[in-house]
């Protein structure tokens, strides 16, 4: 047998495949929008232009998309006007037109037409991705590894599945200013006026007016502070408010709350579980670790576990991943089950590209941030990412963080649009305890009185609004932070 079979003349013609499309759908499509605008409106809100297969049925919907955008009549008259005249040989564009309008009887299947074509041009798009995943297989780059490959083809599936294109490109500012007013007319209408995800924390919320779709917030701290139960805490919130609905398209829609990512480099997921199922339970982890706990407690553990089952968030405690493959899984998460925030525990724990980490860590870290960055943009999404702080802070007489003590890259500050701190000043007072019975000690005993119990968020850097201070209550045996009684400090200060 020949290593090479012949074919034969009709096998090589059935060989030869065009890229899907339907000419027939996108002139009945066309036509109806030429015989009533009407149509354009049921389309244009998903049909772009690149999603035509034929070159000049995307010059037509271009031309026509904008003289209805400007409040004039599309027809074949005044169409023709701002088209090329010679469309093929013995066929004007306006002889074109006229017979798309003609052979166009009704406006009714035009969202049919309209998905059909956008269906297909998904399908070319999916072929060009599956042939690049084919080329790239056959002839990749020596320093490029499979599972580079892979999160590539990932990346662009999801802004396919996402956007319906995977290209990019710019948008005209009318869309952000369309996008802006949206914003704020859900503000406008959810409780509290806020435009982000609400923390559950108020003043926090005032200050930031919740987390904002496409932040990246940093939330450091020196050990013991609390950031890792603060982070808990708010995904607990997050989650436990989700309320979503069915819009009529058949996308789901978050109303409040939101599904949760929790990327736990440091802790297991059974440990972040204990913590959260502690606080709820207003049982101290510490008993609930060593099981000393009596039968009601198991009791009130059990029905609150059964509760917190329902909530959606989804923990991954992979240790010592990449940038690159937490970006991924962050992808294929809200791809399959729908995503709102992502919370990464702690930055210093990830890795940068194999070429960042032959150079410096500043380099590598500078690489996380900016990724971090971009990934919140992609999925818009909001990202807390804690981090650690250099030990600068114990040095000096007021340990309150500031942004210079942001350890290892002030790309960390320079990337992330919100930066915030944890400072407890009862932690660093119960350390200077005097001798007791002394008159030190009853000063000492006034001053942990008057912090017992309390912790600040310092929020020292907002691109889109105030920093500032926001005092917070502290119970430690269930790692839980909830807002203080108003009645027990004045007003947060807000620096403009």
């Amino acid at each position: 047998m020949d290593a090479v079979r012949q074919l034969h003349p009709d096998e090589k013609e059935a060989s030869y495949r065009l890229a899907p499309h339907n000419i027939d759908a996108e002139q009945a499509l066309l036509g109806a929008i030429l015989v009533n605008n009407e149509a354009f409106y049921r389309v244009s809100d998903f049909l772009e232009i690149e999603h035509f297969y034929e070159a000049v049925h995307r010059e037509i919907y271009e031309v026509l998309g904008k003289i209805i955008r400007a409040g004039k009549t599309a027809t074949p008259i005044t169409a023709k006007t701002f088209l090329p005249d010679e469309l093929i040989e013995n066929v004007s564009m306006a002889q074109y037109l006229a017979r798309l309008a003609a052979e166009a009887t009704t406006v009714i299947n035009a969202f049919d037409y309209g998905q059909t074509v956008y269906d297909l041009a998904l399908e070319r798009a999916l072929i060009q991705i599956g042939e690049e995943m084919v080329e790239v297989a056959y002839d990749r780059d020596v320093d490029q590894s499979p599972t580079d490959q892979i999160e590539s083809a990932e990346h662009q599936l999801f802004n396919l599945a996402e956007k319906g294109r995977y290209d990019g490109g710019f948008q005209g500012f009318n869309t952000a200013l369309r996008d802006a007013i949206d914003m704020a007319g859900e503000a406008y209408k959810r409780d509290g006026g806020l435009s982000g995800i609400a923390t559950g924390l108020t003043d926090l919320d005032r200050l930031m007016g919740g987390l904002q779709r496409s932040d990246l917030l940093i939330l450091a701290a020196r050990p013991a502070m609390g950031k890792t139960s603060l982070a808990t805490n708010l995904a607990f919130h997050v989650a436990n408010s989700y309320r979503s609905s069915t819009e009529a398209d058949g996308r789901i829609k978050t109303e409040s709350g939101g599904i949760v990512g929790f990327f736990s480099l440091e802790m297991s997921s059974e440990q972040l579980a204990t913590r959260i199922l502690s606080e709820q339970a207003e049982i101290s982890s510490a008993d609930v670790r060593r099981g000393n706990i009596h039968e009601s407690q198991f009791s009130k553990l059990v029905d609150t576990s059964n509760r917190l089952a329902q909530i959606p968030l989804y923990i991954d405690d992979t240790g010592g991943i990449s940038i690159s493959q937490l970006a991924a899984r962050a992808r294929r998460l809200k791809r399959q089950k729908g995503l709102d925030l992502i919370i990464v525990d702690y930055i210093q724990l990830l890795s940068g590209s194999a070429k960042s980490a032959n150079q410096n860590r500043v380099q590598e870290l500078t690489e996380i941030t900016t990724n971090l960055k971009a990934l919140a943009k992609e999925l818009e999404v909001p990202i807390i990412a804690l981090s650690q702080l250099s030990r600068q802070v114990e040095n000096r007489d007021d340990k309150r963080p500031q942004l210079a003590d942001l350890r290892e890259s002030g790309s960390i500050e320079q990337d992330a649009d919100v930066v915030m701190f944890i400072y407890r000043e009862e932690y660093y007072l119960q350390n200077k305890e005097p001798k007791p019975g002394s008159p030190e000690h009853l000063t000492w005993q006034a001053e942990m009185n008057e912090v017992h119990g309390q912790a600040e968020v310092i929020i020292g850097k907002q691109r889109h609004g105030p920093t500032g201070t926001v005092k917070l209550s502290f119970i430690g045996q269930f790692t839980r932070f909830s807002n203080l009684a108003q009645n027990a400090y004045s007003d947060a200060r807000i620096d403009k």
